[in-house]
C-alpha cells in the first residue's frame, strides 16, 4: 500500500472547542489513484489503538494483493488516527507556534474528532460512497461513529470486538495504564520524545492482560520444566512486549489515545445508545469473540439487537480480545460473502 499525507489548510476544531491551524493526516491506499469511473469498490479500514495506517502490516493475512481485502481489486483506505505517532497530528508532532513538540498541549482527542479527520481525507480523495467500512476495538468505535455521522456515505459496516460506549470496566483499564505513565517521572518532564518510556512499558503490560485471556496465557507461556523454582516465562513475555511497544510508540501519543477511548459514547447528544444505534442505515455485521474480556459478547449482542437488520456472528478464540487480529480464517469466512 502507498503512504500519503493530507494537510488541512483550514482551522480544525476539536470536539472540546480547541482549534489548531495545521492539521496533518497520514493515510495509506491501494497502489493506484482513486477514480470513480473505475467502478472499484471502496473499503475503509479503521485501525486499533497502537496500529498504523498500513493494515497490510498488522493484518497481513487479510489485506494485500490477492487477499480478502484485495488491494489490487479494491480501493482500500486506512487513515492514521489523530493523536497517534505514525504521521498524523498528535502530541509528538511539532507545535508551529513554539517549534517544540506539543506534548500535553495537544488538544484532547475524541473518537468523533478522529472520524472528522477521516472524513476530510475521504473528501480529499473524492470518495462519495464507502462500500464497506470495517474496524475492530477502537477501530470499531470509529466505524460506529462514522455510520451515524455520515449514514448516506456508508453502505456496509462490520463492527468487531467493540461496543457502543466505553464501559466502567474499560475506563478502569485505561486509567490504570495512564497511572503507569504518570508514575514515570520522565513522562511529566517532557525532556524528550523518549519521556515516559518505562511507564509506557508498564502500561503495555497492563493492557496485555485485558487483551489476552487466561487460556491464552496458559497455553503459550507455560514454564518449560515442572521443576521450575520461580516462574519467569510469562514475566519475560510481559517485559518483551512492553519494550517492543516503547521502541515504536511514544508515551504522549499513548496517553492521548487512551483519552479518546474514554470519549467513546455513540449516544452522546443523540438521545442515548439505543437511539444512535437505531439510526444506522448501513447493512451491518457485528462480530463478537467468545473469550473477549475487554468487550464481552453481551456488548455485541446489544448492538446487533438495536441496529436495524444487523447480523451477529461469533468467533471462537483462546486469545481473548486479540482474537480480532489472530483469528483471520474465521473472520475471512464471515466477511467474504459481504464482498
Amino acid at each position: 500500500m502507498i503512504k500519503h499525507d493530507y494537510f488541512h489548510k483550514d482551522i480544525f476544531t476539536f470536539e472540546t472547542g480547541v482549534a489548531i491551524g495545521s492539521l496533518k493526516v497520514t493515510f495509506h491506499t491501494s497502489d493506484f489513484p482513486y477514480k470513480v469511473s473505475d467502478g472499484r469498490k471502496v473499503i475503509w479500514i479503521c485501525h486499533a489503538l497502537t496500529a498504523n495506517s498500513d493494515p497490510s502490516e498488522w493484518w497481513p493475512e487479510l489485506v494485500g494483493p490477492g487477499s480478502l481485502f484485495d488491494t489490487d481489486r479494491y480501493f482500500v483506505v486506512c487513515a492514521n488516527m489523530l493523536g497517534s505517532c505514525y504521521g498524523s497530528s498528535g502530541p509528538a508532532t511539532t507545535n508551529p507556534e513554539t517549534g517544540n513538540p506539543y506534548y500535553f498541549d495537544f488538544p484532547k482527542v475524541t473518537v468523533r474528532d478522529i472520524v472528522n479527520a477521516n472524513i476530510l481525507v475521504r473528501k480529499h480523495l473524492g470518495i462519495e460512497s464507502i462500500d464497506l467500512i470495517v474496524g475492530g476495538s477502537i477501530g470499531g468505535f470509529q466505524a460506529l461513529e462514522w455510520c451515524v455521522m455520515e449514514p448516506d456515505v456508508i453502505r456496509k459496516a462490520i463492527f468487531i470486538a467493540c461496543g457502543p460506549r466505553v464501559t466502567p470496566w474499560l475506563s478502569a483499564s485505561v486509567e490504570s495504564q495512564r497511572m503507569a505513565l504518570e508514575a514515570d517521572q520522565t513522562f511529566r518532564d517532557c525532556a524528550s520524545p523518549e519521556g515516559g518510556a518505562a511507564g509506557l512499558r508498564c502500561a503495555r503490560s497492563i493492557a496485555l492482560i485485558s487483551y489476552r485471556s487466561y487460556e491464552g496465557y496458559n497455553l503459550t507461556q507455560e514454564e518449560e520444566s515442572d521443576d521450575t523454582l520461580f516462574a519467569t516465562r510469562a514475566a519475560s513475555y510481559q517485559r518483551y512486549q512492553g519494550k517492543k511497544l516503547s521502541d515504536r510508540f511514544d508515551a504522549y501519543s499513548y496517553s492521548c489515545l487512551c483519552g479518546s477511548v474514554d470519549s467513546h459514547n455513540l449516544g452522546r447528544g443523540r438521545g442515548g445508545a439505543v437511539a444512535a444505534l437505531s439510526s444506522i442505515t448501513a447493512e451491518t455485521t457485528v462480530v463478537g469473540i467468545d473469550s473477549d474480556a475487554l468487550f464481552p459478547i453481551c456488548e455485541q449482542h446489544f448492538m446487533a439487537d438495536n441496529i436495524p437488520g444487523a447480523r451477529y456472528h461469533q468467533i471462537t478464540s483462546r486469545f481473548g480480545h486479540d482474537g480480532f487480529l489472530l483469528e483471520y480464517p474465521q473472520l475471512q469466512q464471515i466477511i467474504q460473502p459481504l464482498l
